[in-house]
């Protein structure tokens, strides 16, 4: 009787027997993690140059739709619908970005019964296009940023409009997304410019140039409501995303909850996100972003009609599958929860790690080979969700993400620590990498008081991201160690070991030069530093990657790079190590500062010149090897 029942079960909340994914890299991995769980057989779709991606691998079906450019295979719709067909697929799941938000892709499915996942036409249609949903946001009664409800015609219309709204303004494409297509102007010239570098940017991005104009928020926070609705009327706000650390109006690191929403203000703006999708009767999971000003005051942004990339901040407060929730919606069952259901348990924080140089810009793509790959998944409560693997390379093609980092913990504090660790063991080899970016934000005061906008790189870091600057000298050159700006060390260790027990050591940090003197007693070494004696200990196995040592009780992981035949080792602490495009020395000339950065990526072999000297044309100061 007991099987039975649990077979009735079973049999009462099936969904489809298999469900192709339209996409590739960590979402489709993360959605086929879900379907394995729910029973749900899966269908990969991949370009040629993906033909032995993880997401193709951990499919039961993988077809191939086409070349590595995305118009020719992840967004070819024809070649997917013939997959469809071919793979008898019931249900698409599109992930986020490409295909996702496609009206007419979605259309083709419903024209064939394959359900999408996903909310319906009328709701992409409606919340795609920024002039649609903002009237219909301002129908729905949520605030909204004052500016211009309709379709801006020309240059001088818009700065009649600009005029109108009061400078600043924000200029952006109706269609866009992804921050393309957008300028803010603070005088009547650069309305000009905007309307004109606007609409082609939204022309080439999205085939569509119409621009609209609204007041711009000066310092704001980001801050987005995630919400979930069925077919049968319901509908939830699952809390807010704090995703106001951004770069290029890109996010970079999320956190869910926020620090600066109090309940009455979290309420008020997940009650007008529940009233936005109940207005255009939408059923999936979506986001609501607004932009919040330094006194709570909140307004509608856009409406993003999809599963977000930092919805798993989400599922680790709340304890829902939103892929899970996803299926089932488009299924037809209804919500299993009510809105006193959902909870606040603990923090999570996320991280975006991606194949990027962080000293160019805070973040301008790399490619390579993943030469050497380790998550820091052995670190408690750490979540990794990646398409990637030793071996895989970063191309051209796509979006340069290596994977989102999740920590999860009791309250932010300890979200943040298990960050900080994570960050420290993650390895990541054959590509540039902005780990020492993040983990640079996550410990900056501002940023752990939550003092933050989405102007906080460019605030906090106003000349660039420069890293950290660490080095060190040895008596006697018995230890080689270069100088450059970042921490990462490079130094010899003896082939035979040495029977000395105590060194003297110059330590160069900022604009100081510190006295260390080390001495060994047993397997511990003691550092005096500044009045301050230390008892440092290690299990140091230069096979491994992580370098796992203890000061004066306080563990922290160093990450081995290299080592040579000679013995020659590069070390790297706090993320950072030295890469091409980095700052070696400034130059003045004329009253004018002028960096000169490395042509390559390399260690420093030799320094010809110190802080003041005269130089001339030609002259030697660096030499990299």
């Amino acid at each position: 009787m007991k099987q039975l029942l649990i077979l009735l079960l079973f049999f009462s909340l099936q969904t489809f027997e298999k469900l192709l994914i339209a996409n590739r890299g960590e979402i489709a991995c993360r959605v086929i993690k879900t379907c394995k769980k729910m029973g749900i057989k899966t269908v990969a779709i991949h370009s040629d140059v993906d033909a032995n991606a993880v997401h193709v691998k951990m499919a039961d079906e993988a077809v191939c739709v086409g070349p590595a450019p995305t118009s020719k295979s992840y967004l070819n719709m024809d070649a997917i619908m013939e997959v469809i067909r071919k793979t008898r697929a019931q249900a698409v799941h599109p992930g986020y970005g490409f295909l996702s938000e496609n009206k007419e892709f979605a259309r083709r499915l419903a024209s064939e019964g394959v359900t999408f996942i996903g909310p319906d036409t009328h709701a992409i249609q409606a919340m795609g296009d920024k002039i649609e949903s903002k009237l219909l946001a301002k129908n729905a009664k949520v605030n909204t940023i004052p500016g211009f409800d309709g379709v801006v015609k020309d240059a001088d219309e818009a700065v009649r409009i600009a005029r109108e709204i009061g400078y600043p303004v924000m200029i952006k494409a109706s269609a866009g997304g992804g921050g393309k297509g957008m300028r803010i102007a603070w005088d009547d010239e650069e309305t000009r410019e905007g309307f004109r570098f606007s609409s082609q940017e939204a022309a080439s991005s999205f085939g569509d140039d119409r621009l609209l104009i609204e007041k711009f928020i000066d310092n704001p926070r980001h801050i987005e409501i995630q919400v979930l609705a069925d077919k049968h009327g319901n509908a939830l706000w699952l809390n807010e995303r704090e995703c106001s650390i951004q770069r290029r109006n890109q996010k970079v690191v999320e956190e869910a909850p926020s620090t600066f929403l109090d309940p009455e203000t979290r309420k008020a703006m997940g009650e007008q996100a529940v009233a936005l999708a109940k207005a255009v009767k939408y059923s999936s999971a979506g986001t609501v972003e607004f932009l919040v000003d330094s006194s709570k005051n909140f307004y509608f942004l856009e409406m993003n009609t999809r599963l977000q990339v930092e919805h798993p901040v989400t599922e680790c407060i709340t304890g829902l599958d939103l892929v899970q929730e996803m299926i089932r919606v488009a299924k037809g069952y209804p919500l299993r929860h009510k809105q006193a259901d959902i909870p606040i348990n603990g923090w999570a924080v996320e991280c975006r790690v991606y194949a990027e140089d962080p000293y160019k810009s805070f973040g301008l793509p790399s490619i390579g080979k993943l030469s050497q790959y380790q998550e820091p998944l052995h670190v408690p409560n750490v979540r990794v969700d990646s398409g990637i693997q030793q071996g895989s390379d970063i191309s051209i093609y796509y979006d340069p993400m290596i994977s989102k980092l999740i920590t999860y913990g009791s309250n932010r504090a300890e979200a943040l620590k298990r960050m900080e660790e994570a960050l420290d063991n993650y390895v990541i080899r054959g590509v540039a990498h902005n780990i020492s970016l993040l983990r640079e934000v996550i410990i900056h005061p501002r940023f752990v008081q939550g003092d933050i906008s989405t102007k906080f790189l460019p605030e906090v870091y106003p000349d660039g991201f420069k890293g950290k600057c660490f080095w060190l000298t040895w008596e006697k050159h018995e230890i080689s160690v270069k100088i450059f700006s970042s921490v990462c060390f490079f130094f010899r260790i003896p082939i035979a070991k040495s029977k000395r027990s105590s060194w003297e050591l110059s330590v160069h940090l900022g604009d100081g030069i510190y006295p260390v003197a080390v001495s060994k007693h047993g397997s511990s070494f003691f550092v005096e530093v500044d009045g301050m004696k230390l008892k440092v200990t290690s299990e140091w196995n230069l096979a491994s990657p992580l370098l796992s040592v203890t000061i004066d009780g306080t563990q922290r992981t160093i990450q081995r790079i290299s080592r040579n035949a000679s013995g020659e080792t590069s070390i790297q602490f706090l993320g950072t190590v030295v890469s091409e495009g980095q700052e070696i020395c400034v130059i003045e000339a004329m009253k004018m500062q002028n960096s000169m950065i490395a042509a390559k990526t390399g260690k420093v072999k030799a320094v010809h010149c110190k802080a003041g000297d005269t130089v001339g044309e030609e002259d030697l100061l660096v030499e990299l090897e």
